[in-house]
């Protein structure tokens, strides 16, 4: 086997070996061709070349999102590894397991005005779990520069003894902090970086490696709730008469089924899902949205909660962040091994192991509650869902129209990838087929690698995939379609109204040329094009019975990925919307 010469790439790579981080996305380039040799070199890597290093690393965030495992993305110096930042923003909000690998110029090179050179170390400084800043192997053509700056001895002897301990200490350092960065990504699930300087030469090679590193086991934190915390949460939940769990971002099949039918079975909790949450029961109130949309003053009081219990990730549904922070509960626990966000401004405890652990020392002591707050509530919900049928039979061809025609179509047992902004809103006003796992980037919310996201989850998922996006976040990640390693069962579907249309649902003077320009970026752009170039079959719809009518084949087998791309009226999607939630209130 072919290996890099220098003893630091050595390092790195064979440390990623050990801890199991198999899935590498290389960015090509010069600097960074220690660790290429290295990855691609070795059978156990599954290497990936993609040029774009923002689509590289949204691509690796997918693998990792799907296997729950972290995987790395290696680039070469300079502005390549500040393309890296959205994603690792993401990687950091969202929980996800990303490694970082970027190759540096040696100190003697950085700040006197080198190629491709920027000050890299601790650049992802309020974003990252750890950053491991790797120090320069020592050659043998560095032992002058190293033995003037050291004290004078009085033979040649202490000066080898003092090189070669300088050479095994720097050898230990970067050891230690690599295996640290590592067990961080996979013990805290998040993303870390690790900057690797490299001299010239870059692109030698040897058969044996020349440093054999011991990488440390990771070791798990014990799960555990102190008795007490545990005795007040059970307390103060049997007196209260109305509980509220709201539930964020969530991977699929997380929770036992045995904990839900539980709290399922209690009057005195109703029990909010998102999309995201991918929790299902029929006796949950999903669409949060369709439920509160349309509350107004006595209402809102009747839904307050005495306590508010939360847990997975960000919440989407603005109008229940409004909800819970003016109408505050009593109490708010959270749960989670990490992180708790005081997103409804009431935090008062937070719980720190998992949702499944504490509903297995919690709900076995729980008394069921006599309350109208279920029953109630359940009444408003499938008084909403009838209305919600009524207003979609007879409303004109529109996004919301679209995305009912959409969501009824998607296969059984797939993996839905969702846009953000006005998407995933669409998505929260619809029961989702519970078959499907669903998946959004929402740590920092952004359109930016929507499409890189979901190609990689496709990669790594052995379901199929399909991404609902809008035409901005398409056409601003187009370059996530510039990839070799996209399977043929792969679904997009644009929804294109010809601009951001969720700007024309906010607050804001519409139908002006200020507007038009600088808010919804009107335009007239298509993903046909894209898709010649990229090797996609394309389809284009803008009324609804041709939609439905597409939708059936579009999920036939092909010998090419597909997208479809669905045109709707731009001017007419708030105003349906916006009376979609008077109509069903």
């Amino acid at each position: 086997m072919l290996y890099p010469k220098i003893p630091l790439a050595q390092t790195v790579i064979q440390l990623c070996k050990a801890k199991g981080v198999k899935h590498i996305i290389i960015s090509p380039g010069s600097r960074n061709a220690p660790l290429t040799i290295g990855f691609s070199n070795d059978d156990y890597f599954k290497c990936y070349s993609i040029v774009d290093e923002r689509c590289a690393a949204f691509f690796a965030l997918g693998i990792a999102q799907q296997l729950q495992e972290p995987t790395a993305v290696v680039c070469t110096s300079g502005s390549a590894l500040l393309n890296y930042y959205p994603a690792v923003a993401e990687a950091f909000y969202s929980d996800i397991p990303l490694i970082v690998l970027s190759a540096d110029r040696p100190k003697h090179l950085i700040g006197v005005g080198d190629g491709q050179t920027i000050n890299q170390k601790n650049v992802f400084e309020n974003h990252i779990l750890y950053a491991a800043n790797l120090k320069l192997d020592l050659k043998d053509d560095d032992t002058n520069d190293v033995l003037e700056a050291l004290p004078i001895f009085k033979n040649l002897e202490n000066k080898v003894e003092t090189l070669l301990g300088i050479k095994k200490t720097i050898q230990e350092y970067n050891e230690e902090v690599i295996d640290k960065a590592i067990n961080k990504a996979l013990l805290k699930n998040g993303p870390v970086h690790i900057n690797v300087p490299f001299d010239e030469p870059l692109y030698d090679m040897v058969h044996e490696l020349s440093v054999k590193p011991k990488p440390t086991i990771p070791e798990n934190k014990t799960l555990q709730i102190e008795d007490a915390i545990l005795g007040d949460c059970i307390k103060d939940w049997n007196a209260a008469s109305k509980k509220m769990i709201v539930v964020g971002v969530n991977q699929p099949n997380q929770i036992e089924q045995r904990w839900l039918d539980a709290l399922a079975t209690d009057e005195s909790v109703i029990v909010f899902t998102e999309t995201t949450s991918n929790l299902h029961h029929e006796a949950f109130f999903p669409s949060i949205d369709k439920l509160i949309g349309p509350l107004k003053g006595e209402a809102f009081s009747k839904l307050q909660p005495d306590i508010l219990l939360t847990f997975g990730g960000l919440i989407v549904s603005k109008k229940v962040k409004a909800f819970l922070r003016t109408y505050k509960p009593q109490q708010h626990w959270h749960i989670d091994l990490k992180k708790a966000n005081d997103t409804f401004f009431s935090l008062s405890n937070v719980i720190e192991t998992t949702a499944n652990h504490f509903f297995s020392r919690f709900l076995p002591e729980i008394k069921p509650v006599k309350s109208d707050y279920h029953p109630y509530w359940k009444r408003v919900k499938e008084s909403r869902g009838i209305k919600h049928n009524n207003y979609l039979k007879g409303v004109v061809f529109s996004d919301l129209k679209a995305f009912d025609a959409i969501l009824g179509a998607i296969p059984n047992d797939t993996v839905l990838q969702l846009g953000n902004s006005s998407t995933v809103r669409y998505a929260q006003l619809f029961d989702l087929n519970k078959t499907l796992n669903v998946f959004c980037n929402r740590g920092t919310s952004g359109i930016d690698g929507c499409t890189s996201t979901a190609i990689g989850c496709a990669v790594a998922n052995t379901k199929q995939t399909t991404l609902i996006t809008g035409d901005l976040s398409f056409i601003y990640d187009s370059n996530a379609l510039w990839n070799n390693y996209i399977p043929n069962n792969f679904r997009i579907i644009v929804i294109n109204n010809q601009g951001g249309g969720i700007f024309r649902i906010l607050p804001g003077h519409k139908n002006t040329e200020n507007f038009n320009t600088y808010f919804e970026t009107n335009h007239h752009l298509t993903a046909e094009h894209l898709c010649k170039m990229y090797g996609f079959k394309y389809e284009a719809v803008s009324d609804e019975k041709v939609l439905k009518t597409t939708l059936h084949s579009f999920y036939s087998e092909g010998d090419q990925p597909k997208l479809l791309e669905i045109f709707t009226p731009k001017n007419l999607n708030d105003e349906v919307l916006l009376n979609y939630f008077k109509f069903i209130g």
